[in-house]
């Protein structure tokens, strides 16, 4: 098949269903191989997994920090969720970017930049405006998210990533809010954007509640956000509310005890709504766009075998979501507290 198989973790699960649908190509986000290796065995259960796909002729790519990096990829997705809305950029004709929100300027945003900020772009470029919901059962929250509005922001990477020809590449994101908003809208926020879960942790000052806290700025990292945190601090940029996948313990310690809050959604429950919504989208009509094209230069050759004409006839192309790709924490709830 034509078929592309998205997941962020390629367990044995997955594989099984990419082996079960005949895919060409599983595109799991993170890798299954962080290391260099100098063998392929059935011992090790996830180098199996990879041994029986190639067996199979079915491909794996992972594009991880790519799409953390990418202007209007991961970090932008969950910019988007905190703030209500993307943000829109637009280059001048000497290429530096303009910082805007709906068209128009953020509130209070700065008249001058340092170098630094100069290089910061707000994300994405010609992006368009996705649902927060990436689930199609959560489609009656649109209304609901919608009544929280949006909120005039500008945002950069907290770490830039200098690529030529991609302005405001770079991990992880700051978002700084025009004017300061509940940490429980935000919470709200979160929750339908993230597909409405049953609960996540959350972390505020010591004497306080959640709905004591008012924030302006937020520090965002999929996944494991400890380390590029950690960076920030030390660029000196400091934020009310730290977003992410985790947080080790001493990391939220530290960060309630700087009078910070955090909200932690287990680590790759910051990743797999992206999938949903945003790459699946964009994945299906490039896929189809270049698949027609390669049909096209491809008949025009002579000496085609009759299997290679045969497979050139298939319009059809397909881009899916794991349905057993899943974040190996749950929570449970006490039968007596529902």
């Amino acid at each position: 098949m034509n078929s592309v198989l998205l997941t962020v973790d390629l367990t044995k699960a997955v594989a099984d269903e990419a082996i079960e649908r005949n895919d060409s190509i599983v595109i799991a986000y993170h890798p299954i191989i962080f290391r260099g290796l100098k063998s392929l065995t059935l011992k090790d259960t996830q180098q199996q997994s990879l041994l029986r796909l190639a067996a199979e002729g079915i491909s794996v790519y992972s594009p991880h920090t790519a799409i953390d990096c990418a202007r209007g990829g991961l970090g932008d997705w969950l910019a988007d969720i905190v703030t209500g809305t993307p943000a829109e950029v637009q280059a001048d004709d000497d290429g530096t970017v303009e910082k805007e929100i709906n068209g128009s300027p953020a509130k209070n945003s700065p008249t001058t930049q340092t170098p630094a900020e100069s290089e910061r772009s707000l994300s994405p470029l010609k992006r368009p405006s996705y649902m927060l919901q990436h689930h199609p059962s959560q489609l009656l929250l649109k209304e609901k998210a919608l009544k929280l509005g949006n909120k005039q922001h500008r945002r950069y990477p907290i770490q830039t990533t200098k690529v030529p020809g991609y302005p405001g590449a770079g991990m992880g994101r700051i978002v700084r809010l025009s004017e300061p908003v509940p940490l429980t809208d935000i919470i709200d926020r979160i929750g339908l954007g993230l597909g409405n879960p049953k609960g996540f942790p959350i972390a505020v000052p010591q004497g306080k509640q959640a709905g004591d806290m008012m924030i302006r700025s937020i520090g965002i990292c999929a996944g494991s956000g400890g380390h590029l945190f950690g960076e920030m601090e030390k660029a000196g940029e400091e934020v009310d509310l730290l977003f992410t996948g985790e947080l080790s313990h001493h990391e939220a310690l530290a960060a309630i005890e700087k009078g910070k809050c955090v909200i932690c959604l287990f680590h790759s429950n910051t990743e797999r709504g992206f999938l949903h919504s945003v790459l699946k989208v964009q994945l299906e009509a490039t896929i189809a766009e270049e698949w027609e094209r390669v049909r096209n230069e491809e008949r025009a050759k002579e000496g085609l075998s009759d299997e290679f004409v045969e497979s050139l006839n298939d319009e059809h192309v397909e881009v899916e979501v794991s349905e057993f790709d899943r974040d190996p924490f749950g929570i449970m709830i006490s039968k007596a507290a529902v």
